[in-house]
């Protein structure tokens, strides 16, 4: 009896989040693959283009294991272009790669300002927009909430999300 009814409230807690889910975030329709930084690469005036290099160079600071390397990196990223949400976004991906919930959930915010004030919602960007939330939120202990995120993530890019997580080399 007590198993029928602990498989039960199983039942109604996991269709509450699906619910939940459906009506809160954003949908995500599995479509092209995740964006990848070097493809913008070339977008933008020089400073834009200085600063999105400057930002793939610290993505490979981080794939060879140089943390402190790739941080320099990513502030001269910044200096360069204060409006480059690549910069923006590769840094969020630093910091939850490192476990960094604040600084996660802050750089994403930037990001998502300058995307949405550039152009059109992107759904190669925003796969990684909801992944990194989900990411930030779970390390803030807000587990299921987080787990909302990323499962979105996951479904629209399982490739580069489907093991919740965005490597350096992944967004690179």
């Amino acid at each position: 009896m007590r198993r029928a009814a602990s498989q039960g409230l199983v039942f109604v807690l996991a269709l509450s989040v699906g619910v939940l889910s459906a009506c809160v975030l954003p949908r995500m329709a599995p479509g092209p693959a995740a964006l990848h930084l070097r493809e913008v690469a070339g977008e933008g005036d020089g400073r834009r283009r200085a600063s999105t290099a400057l930002a793939l160079q610290a993505l490979d600071a981080e794939i060879a294991g140089d943390g402190a390397r790739a941080r320099g990196l990513y502030a001269r990223a910044l200096q360069t272009d204060a409006s480059n949400p690549y910069a923006y976004l590769a840094l969020a991906r630093h910091h939850a790669e490192n476990g960094d919930a604040g600084p996660t959930l802050e750089h994403l915010a930037r990001a998502e300002d300058l995307l949405r004030a550039e152009s059109p919602d992107s759904p190669r960007v925003e796969v990684h927009l909801a992944g990194l939330r989900g990411v930030a939120l779970a390390l803030q202990g807000r587990r299921a909430e987080g787990d909302l995120w990323l499962a979105r993530a996951s479904r629209a890019a399982p490739a580069v999300w489907g093991d919740g997580r965005l490597s350096a080399a992944e967004l690179r």
